[in-house]
């Protein structure tokens, strides 16, 4: 599969993948065939382990398109045809081209002159927002400088200024966000160099056939809502794996018992989220809150902020109270009136799609 992405809340166990045979296939959409499940690798293409490549995968009926590679097939079959929002009058001159440190997708020209556009595939979308990247990205953020670098002497010239195009493959959405629960120094650098660079975030949706669709628009970034919570504070989960039951004592708690399977508490910092984030997830400190009992006995451990400039940590406890089984009665809950911070899972619950559900309901809300 080529993509660098998680793509954690896509690839769900079952989840229904569209395969192309690696002999035959020299762009996308020629000769995709849709198959779910398998039987194991299949060794067939000279220089690969496998004889498939992934290029989608089915999400609530419809594809969603996952090849890097693929994407900027798509963007220059757009650019081509004039049908990208922003640059309808620039054309393509060469592809991947250095500058720098860097290399480029394209160089375009219109009538002023010459200027770098670099793509970037958006597979992350819930709740009528589309966020990227869904993963830490120096290489991206080096990409914004040095394209904000090469802006600050364009306009000096006179030539037009570099562009970066975020390619949505969902045309559900209608706004655009950094993901600044997953990559704060991303979402603050794009915030950072918005005027020296273009911004072109566009959606297109695609067909079960796997060819995409006519229609192709510009989405908006709400960029006051942006600045407000692209802050360093919030709520956040862990993610904890137990595998065997146990008993521990949890400070004033006393001691109890906890069963095998996953963990999640909810836990709030109103500063220095990051930092409270990296607390957790060392596993030798000095105990202080209720889940570092928790944290020392477990196998696995995982965290996901949910950055916001109000406090939702009891929101966030009474939705996870909905699809999990809460445990542990005061569990992280002693400054409010919950019954607990503490939920359990059988299965892993990134493996699930009503936990993504949730997240994204908390991490892509309306602007406000």
């Amino acid at each position: 599969m080529p993509n660098p992405g998680r793509l954690a809340e896509l690839l769900l166990p079952g989840a229904a993948l569209y395969l192309a045979e690696a002999l035959s296939v020299s762009a996308p959409c020629s000769a995709a065939k849709r198959l779910s499940g398998g039987t194991g690798p299949v060794f067939g293409a000279p220089g690969r382990r496998t004889r498939f490549t992934v290029w989608a995968v089915e999400r609530d009926g419809r594809p969603v398109f996952l090849h890097t590679q693929g994407t900027n097939a798509v963007a220059r079959h757009f650019l081509d045809r004039s049908r990208i929002p922003g640059l309808e009058s620039a054309r393509v001159a060469k592809t991947e081209v250095a500058y720098g440190r860097s290399r480029f997708d394209f160089l375009m020209e219109d009538d002023r002159g010459r200027f770098p556009l670099e793509v970037k595939s958006v597979t992350l979308f819930g709740n009528g927002a589309a966020m990227f990247p869904d993963a830490v990205t120096d290489r991206g953020r080096r990409h914004l400088l040095e394209l904000a670098e090469l802006g600050d002497e364009a306009a000096q010239r006179g030539l037009p200024i570099p562009a970066v195009l975020f390619l949505i493959h969902s045309d559900r959405v209608d706004r655009f966000l950094p993901d600044y629960h997953t990559d704060l120094a991303f979402s603050r650098t794009l915030m950072e160099v918005r005027e020296r660079i273009r911004i072109l975030p566009v959606s297109v949706g695609w067909s079960r056939r796997l060819r995409p669709k006519a229609r192709i628009r510009r989405i908006e970034i709400p960029w006051e809502f942006l600045r407000r919570e692209a802050t360093d504070r919030g709520a956040y989960l862990l993610l904890l794996r137990l595998d065997a039951p146990l008993r521990l004592a949890v400070g004033r708690l006393g001691d109890r018992g906890y069963k095998a399977g996953w963990y999640v508490y909810v836990g709030s910092a109103m500063t220095s989220l990051t930092a409270r984030v990296a607390r957790h997830l060392r596993k030798r400190k000095k105990p202080h809150w209720h889940v570092d009992a928790l944290r020392a006995a477990a196998a696995e451990t995982a965290a996901l902020p949910i950055r916001s400039s109000r406090r939702e940590e009891c929101l966030v406890a009474a939705a996870l109270a909905a699809i999990l089984t809460p445990v542990s009665p005061g569990f992280g809950c002693s400054d409010c009136g919950c019954s607990t911070h503490l939920f359990h899972s059988a299965e892993k619950p990134l493996h699930r799609r009503d936990f993504h559900d949730l997240l994204e309901r908390f991490r892509m809300p309306e602007p406000r």
